[in-house]
């Protein structure tokens, strides 16, 4: 299956293609860690246009559906099954667009219902290594607008000699060692999907008797106390989802809030992602368990961890009364199962109701592979 427009999920046309839908020579690809995720970069000119085609064409690459995504480059899990598609900006106001396409696992489908900020974190080193950004002299800023939610988001990073530099000292949980920083600065992130930083226009609801606080800075998100759902929130993502108990009645309080959320039908989509705080235990604001939607994330993700940022700056919002508020001008430190995120979301009253001013996360990226990939050979289909 592929995703529509609005993101639902629609069957994928498997049959023999012809012509250079084959792909027998190969697509030019580049591999990269992005933030606390890994994916397949791709220039859109070295994809199909049609998008059905472009997504068969992605699965056959990834090597999806199948657990161990064995025939294809995929990394079996879906923080490694990630796709970015890349070409210059025709708006004149951003250098380059970014469409982000997440290839399930265990399915064929390839959803664009949500953005990925681990993923954008790759998006300026790998728009100067394709040409479509020239390098500055000791640091570059790439304009990027995030076609999912038609936002825009600004990747700073180092360059020299007319090369991204990787090598550096910024350590990121959920990566081993140190690279070079890049500062990622969000824009217009408030209601990114939904259309308000608060989707349902109030601070708490209830759902399946579950207080939960509806949110969307950046990424449409559901903030619960680990508590309320009789869990700790410390524990390991596998053992979260191990709980089948658990698993049910979050998968019922994700498709009823998305309803008073106004996202409809979400059984086929990734979003709204869910999350469940509890109170700090090493000195961070508040301890996170997001799930993406089912297997539990071992990070967070950048976008779901401005959301949350922003949501628990709220007086009346579920965790805040738990929440260790750093001082101003200091960025949140969200604690998740790897360590650390730190996040900056600054909230004003606006106009036309409560928003973010800014959003701010530091992240790295490193190129682990710039070739060409072969597709698996298309499946007929059956009759």
């Amino acid at each position: 299956m592929t995703a529509d427009p609005d993101g639902a999920a629609r069957p994928l046309d498997t049959g023999p293609a012809s012509g250079p839908a084959h792909y027998d020579d190969g697509v030019r690809c580049l591999l990269m860690r992005g933030g606390t995720s890994k994916g397949a970069y791709f220039l859109a000119e070295d994809l199909p246009a049609d998008p059905a085609e472009r997504d068969d064409l992605l699965l056959r690459i990834m090597g999806s559906p199948d657990t161990r995504q064995i025939d294809g480059i995929g990394g079996a899990h879906p923080l490694t099954s990630k796709v970015a598609v890349v070409s210059r900006s025709a708006d004149g106001t951003t250098d380059v667009d970014y469409l982000f396409l997440q290839v399930a696992v265990d399915e064929a489908v390839v959803s664009d219902s949500q953005n990925c900020g681990n993923i954008l974190a790759g998006i300026g080193p790998f728009a100067v290594e394709r040409g479509l950004v020239p390098a500055q002299e000791s640091t570059t800023s790439v304009r990027i607008r995030m076609v999912n939610s038609d936002s825009i988001a600004t990747a700073t990073f180092a360059t020299s000699g007319g090369r991204v530099d990787y090598r550096g000292h910024a350590a990121i949980d959920g990566v081993p060692g140190t690279a070079a920083p890049i500062t990622l600065d969000f824009a217009d992130t408030a209601g990114s999907l939904t259309g308000a930083l608060l989707p349902t226009g109030n601070t708490k609801d209830v759902v399946d008797g579950v207080e939960v606080t509806c949110v969307d800075n950046g990424m449409p998100s559901v903030l619960m106390r680990a508590a309320d759902l009789g869990v700790s929130g410390y524990e390991e993502p596998a053992e979260l989802e191990a709980n089948a108990e658990l698993a049910a009645r979050l998968a019922r309080i994700r498709l009823e809030v998305a309803q008073l959320m106004g996202m409809g039908d979400v059984a086929g989509k990734t979003v709204p992602k869910l999350v469940l705080l509890a109170a700090p235990r090493n000195g961070g604001a508040v301890t996170t368990r997001s799930f993406l939607p089912v297997r539990c994330h071992s990070s967070i993700g950048v976008l779901g961890g401005t959301t949350v940022a922003a949501g628990i700056q709220l007086p009346d919002a579920v965790g805040h009364e738990f929440t260790q508020l750093p001082a101003d001008d200091e960025p949140l430190r969200l604690e998740h199962p790897t360590g650390y995120l730190d996040v900056g979301a600054a909230l004003e009253q606006g106009p036309s109701g409560l928003t973010t001013t800014s959003s701010t996360v530091l992240r790295t990226a490193r190129k682990l592979f710039d070739g060409t990939v072969f597709p698996r050979e298309q499946t007929p289909a059956t009759t």
